[in-house]
């Protein structure tokens, strides 16, 4: 059974029923929780949900993933089950200059939950990395479906050894000698994290300050008092100190040429923060 989620039994596979118990509760955010074998993108079939009509709270999980996007349509694949690869289905009451936020409330919600159930000190490297040190343990991808819908989508590496990270700059759980590896309570506490984070956010319509998010943000930011070096549309570059992150959740760097505010850009440490 080369097919079969318990031909590697150091990688089982999450239980949909146990998840739904969980997470599935009046007055949770969570209507429902589906785990499949296979998938081209859980992103792709929220976003097709999303179009059909389905109401908000939709949680889809993929055991593993063939056709995986990253932020700046990077592609990226790992073995089944060896990592947290899931999207949720997110139709925030919340003006549109606020929803920016979204991606990096997810990763503050990730981070929390590795460095309580994991035990691994991740930091955020803006918008939206998980990083152990300077490598990369997770990201997170939002996309904007039909205007009034956002799917938000994370690939979370844990189980994966160092010849299977598919580059040096990368890193997982085990690598990484967490406390735990085991992905059933680390989804819970991600998801739960996030359902708090969300309704709060929500309730102060976006105001990322009156809801403590952009103080959250700001507390595990490795970007935040690092030199960097951000490649932005249009194959330009820039590079200055990062002071900060506006009430619109844009990166605020301080060039030669004068303070900025970047809404996207890939950024690169160049030196860390002490």
């Amino acid at each position: 059974m080369p097919d079969s989620p318990y031909t590697d039994l150091s990688r089982p596979p999450l239980s949909q029923a146990a998840l739904q118990r969980a997470l599935v509760r009046p007055g949770a955010l969570w209507t429902s929780v589906t785990v499949v074998d296979r998938t081209g993108s859980t992103n792709a079939d929220l976003a097709q949900s999303a179009k059909a009509g389905a109401p908000e709270g939709e949680v889809l999980i993929a055991e593993a993933q063939f056709a995986g996007r990253g932020r700046l349509g990077r592609v990226w694949n790992a073995p089944p089950r060896s990592g947290l690869t899931f999207s949720v289905l997110l139709r925030p009451d919340v003006p549109v200059m606020k929803q920016g936020w979204l991606p990096l409330l997810v990763g503050v919600a990730a981070a929390s939950a590795v460095r309580n159930v994991a035990e691994v000190d991740a930091v955020l490297k803006w918008p939206n990395d998980l990083l152990v040190g300077e490598r990369k343990l997770a990201g997170v991808l939002a996309e904007r479906v039909d205007g009034a819908a956002v799917v938000v989508g994370m690939g979370l590496n844990v189980s994966l050894r160092e010849d299977e990270l598919p580059v040096d700059t990368a890193t997982s759980l085990a690598v990484e000698k967490a406390h735990s590896t085991d992905r059933d309570p680390l989804l819970r506490a991600i998801l739960r994290e996030i359902d708090t984070h969300y309704r709060d956010w929500v309730e102060a319509r976006g105001d990322a300050d009156a809801c403590g998010l952009r103080a959250a943000y700001q507390a595990i930011s490795a970007t935040i008092g690092s030199e960097v070096r951000i490649e932005l549309p249009g194959e330009r570059v820039m590079t200055g100190l990062a002071t900060g992150i506006d009430q619109s959740g844009q990166l605020q760097v301080r060039a030669q040429d004068g303070d900025h505010s970047l809404s996207a850009g890939d950024v690169v440490h160049v030196r860390p923060t002490a």
